[in-house]
């Protein structure tokens, strides 16, 4: 067992180290450049269609706010919580404007990824629209790289597990059992209820979930995160000038902060940017490609706003939270350090936000990467393995709850960064059509009442 923890973490190191750093920043920027900064630009637009999206406007299984909600509810979790301070604790406050960088660019490739999955989306033999990467890649670079999108479905089939599932699990397990004394195997088998009882109703209901559970949590956590940064005000405009100033130059240790060089905050601003928004991965373009929408690039417009408000607005906030109350310096590290820079500001309460905070964001992450995984093992095996995936998914939390997974962390983070190269490669190889798309309903946006994008 120890050669084999070895061998994945040496392969974790590689397939997370700076190549794979640099072909998701790289392709972020081949389509941040190629679409004209229409990402950034176009930020109100996508607003505007986020409100009109709660509407149905063309053929699909869910509504373009669903989608957009599913996908939330996979991203937002523990990244939001624990990666961004992992993040400070190791790179420093300059890693929090490299996170932001991370998500300027990532925007550019959730759009890519949605515009894609929504033009090269199947019906399956239910009569149900699918798509991804695994449909993109065989649908749009042809038959001969059927092999590519497959290898993609079995990274994210098994990924999901892990990290989309026991992991999740785990962190909820921990956080009621520290807070409010829940036993670990209480915690798995009242998660096993909820999300068995969501699962049946198949993604209308894990969306409707979501379509209302993602904004209510968003909302309360922004609401407690401004709070906290309302009583130390007067801390935050030093907060961004460490911020701004550590993005480009060392920081020395101080207090139980061991200090920074750029390149640390760099790389796990980047890094903890990715792991938050997983721009780049391929798994929100599954949720996506079920969206009724009129056309692929209005869904993919949409699809970005996912990366804006995860990183941008939720992750600002809790590394706010952290800045300003001075908990960076505790030596604390990830969940641990968020909820004392709560605790620390509100006490006797603080602690129990971040833990009820961190219970509903992992809930909504397993329903989410519970349909990223399901269409994954259904593109490799048909509509058969559908209900025994749901039931096994279902279980899985009560293992997760209560066993120590160590070594499923790290083999479900390798995965996770496995389904971010085939997916690359097809953004980067079918990118023209993206431009292409985008070129033609930007000319002909405001022109046509019955605009085919």
């Amino acid at each position: 067992m120890q050669a084999l923890t070895s061998a994945v973490e040496w392969l974790s190191g590689v397939v997370w180290g700076v190549p794979m750093l640099v072909l998701l920043l790289g392709v972020g920027l081949l389509l941040t450049f190629g679409l004209r900064f229409r990402t950034i630009r176009d930020l109100p637009l996508a607003f505007v269609l986020l409100w009109r999206g709660r509407v149905p406007e063309g053929k699909g299984e869910i509504t373009p706010f669903n989608a957009l909600m599913t996908a939330l509810a996979a991203t937002i979790g523990t990244g939001n919580i624990a990666g961004v301070a992992t993040a400070i604790f190791i790179g420093g406050p300059g890693a929090v404007f490299w996170m932001w960088m991370t998500a300027l660019v990532g925007m550019a490739t959730k759009f890519a990824e949605a515009v894609l999955a929504v033009r090269y989306r199947e019906v399956d033999d239910r009569g149900r629209y699918v798509g991804g990467p695994m449909y993109y890649i065989k649908n749009g670079l042809g038959k001969n790289w059927a092999w590519l999108g497959a290898c993609f479905a079995v990274f994210a089939g098994l990924a999901g597990f892990g990290i989309g599932n026991t992991v999740q699990a785990n962190s909820v397990a921990d956080a009621l059992e520290a807070s409010f004394g829940v036993p670990y195997w209480v915690t798995g088998v009242v998660l096993a209820i909820f999300v068995g009882t969501v699962l049946v109703g198949g993604v209308q209901y894990i969306a409707a979930v979501a379509g209302k559970l993602v904004p209510l949590m968003a909302i309360c956590y922004i609401g407690a995160g401004l709070v906290v940064i309302g009583l130390n005000i007067e801390a935050v405009p030093a907060a961004f000038r460490l911020i701004f100033t550590h993005a480009f130059s060392p920081i020395a240790a101080t207090g139980g902060f061991a200090g920074a060089a750029v390149w640390a905050a760099i790389r796990f601003g980047v890094a903890r940017g990715v792991f938050s928004n997983e721009a780049g991965l391929g798994s929100a373009p599954i949720a996506h490609a079920a969206a009724e929408c009129k056309g692929p690039v209005s869904q993919g417009l949409l699809a970005m706003l996912g990366t804006f408000i995860d990183t941008i607005v939720m992750c600002t906030f809790t590394a706010l939270v952290i800045l300003t109350t001075g908990a960076w310096t505790s030596g604390r590290n990830g969940a641990e350090l968020t909820s004392y820079a709560f605790e620390s500001a509100l006490p006797g309460v603080g602690g129990h936000i971040t833990s009820i905070a961190l219970a509903v964001f992992a809930f909504t992450t397993l329903l989410g990467w519970s349909y990223y995984c399901e269409r994954s093992w259904q593109y490799l095996l048909g509509t058969k393995v559908i209900i025994p995936f749901r039931v096994v998914w279902s279980l899985a939390p009560i293992v997760g709850a209560t066993v120590k997974l160590s070594f499923i962390w790290l083999l479900a983070d390798t995965l996770n960064a496995l389904m971010a190269i085939p997916n690359l490669i097809a953004l980067a190889l079918l990118s023209p059509v993206v431009f292409a798309a985008a070129r033609e309903f930007f000319a002909t946006r405001g022109k046509s009442e019955d605009n085919p994008f």
